[in-house]
């Protein structure tokens, strides 16, 4: 079963709006220090969090991670960086004196109930395709009422109340803007194109350096690729708690496993961390591998190592062009979700010339995909177009640009680009 919906968690926030309002006095009268920040991430140590750390952690500056679990704190223990849990008091009282709070996914990856007066820099965790925010129908639904008119109203209200709240979302690119400003419902000054620091990774040093690396660490993630010609990823993702209807059945696991053996392929597959879906091959094959977030908690840094991307409504299309990785997109349900999620833009112009509604055809393209020749390259130009149309930057400097920003908007820049310590 998924992990989380938007008509189960927007009932929470409405059962909890007694805890927002006491979290909103106590951040009131308590007064914020500007020489604390506080970092959170919904999928753990990792994502565009991590990048901003990296470089906002500097002397002079408290710097302190919210985490959920005892896995999170090792990993942050195995990094230098200091933690807290977000639902204690401590973590509570961290996010009321911090002056700048970063989060990827939502006021939840920090101690929501303490956001009240502080500079939130939220990151944002993808390139949206499919619409978020006020856009989409889908983020006002709940469990409580849920055909209620008043009902929605709240929720938009509330959600409206929090997204103003927002002091920093950086965009990829000028079009990217657009999309925040909307979804967000904030003003231009609050949306500056900066690129986003959770894909500076896939632009750093050579592309030999990075397929490198990227290769290391799938083989210590998803065990040894070595030997293997091609390897696959495969990433849908998430249904708002619907089952995924993409899941293969007997017939296609037995084919893909035929298909990558003859290509000598490896096929990861990395379902949504919110999603479900029984992903369980009908016969055992070290071709296909699990590659899901228990296991690699952040996925954006392994892109390079990959050779060919099958997805369907992900972000991950846009990151993967940025290294020219060829894309099958895997939509069964398109007009379905485009109905209750919707898209900014055109699906169809977004997937065109690759997209497929079954197994049957991913595995009958599968050859000409991950083969040299006319096809892959065709691929591969269209791939790096995708991406060239929503990432303006491609210089491995967008977490340095997002991090000036903040310094400037919170009137802690000085000439050397470092923070004024003020109390």
């Amino acid at each position: 079963m998924a992990s989380f919906s938007f008509g189960a968690g927007n009932a929470r926030k409405v059962a909890s709006i007694p805890l927002y309002a006491l979290g909103r006095v106590v951040t009131l009268l308590v007064p914020r220090r500007s020489d604390l920040w506080v970092f959170g991430c919904a999928v753990g140590i990792a994502d565009g969090a991590l990048a901003l750390w990296e470089e906002a952690a500097v002397p002079g500056r408290r710097a302190v991670w919210l985490t959920t679990s005892d896995g999170e704190d090792r990993q942050a223990a195995a990094r230098g960086i200091p933690t807290a849990r977000k639902t204690t008091l401590r973590g509570f009282w961290l996010t009321a004196r911090a002056q700048v709070l970063v989060v990827t996914h939502g006021f939840g990856d920090v101690n929501r109930y303490a956001t009240g007066g502080a500079f939130v820099v939220q990151l944002w965790h993808g390139i949206p395709l499919k619409r978020i925010g006020l856009d989409s129908p889908e983020t006002l639904r709940s469990s409580i009422l849920p055909r209620s008119r008043a009902m929605r109203a709240l929720i938009r209200a509330m959600y409206r109340g929090a997204t103003r709240r927002i002091g920093l979302i950086p965009a990829a690119s000028h079009l990217v803007r657009g999309r925040l400003e909307s979804a967000f419902s904030l003003a231009d000054e609050r949306v500056p194109v900066t690129g986003e620091p959770r894909v500076d990774v896939l632009s750093q040093g050579t592309a030999e350096e990075r397929r490198h690396r990227a290769r290391d660490m799938l083989s210590a993630t998803a065990g040894s690729i070595e030997g293997a010609a091609r390897v696959i990823l495969y990433a849908p993702t998430w249904r708002d708690g619907a089952p995924d209807p993409a899941v293969p059945t007997a017939a296609d696991w037995s084919g893909l496993a035929d298909a990558l053996e003859a290509q000598n392929a490896i096929l990861l597959i990395r379902s949504h961390p919110l999603g479900a879906g029984e992903y369980a091959p009908s016969a055992s094959t070290s071709r296909i591998r699990m590659l899901g977030s228990d296991l690699l908690r952040d996925v954006t840094p392994v892109l390079p190592g990959i050779d060919l991307l099958i997805t369907d409504y992900s972000s991950l299309v846009f990151d993967a062009g940025l290294n020219r990785t060829p894309v099958l997109f895997l939509a069964p349900d398109v007009e379905e979700y485009a109905a209750r999620r919707g898209f900014y833009g055109s699906f169809e112009e977004i997937a065109a010339g690759d997209l497929a509604s079954d197994w049957t055809e991913i595995i009958r393209r599968l050859g000409a995909a991950i083969t040299d020749g006319p096809e892959r390259a065709r691929m591969s130009d269209r791939s790096a177009q995708r991406s060239a149309d929503v990432h303006a930057f491609r210089d491995g400097g967008n977490t340095a640009r997002v991090y000036r920003a903040i310094l400037n908007a919170t009137g802690a820049a000085t000439a050397d680009g470092r923070m004024r310590g003020r109390r």
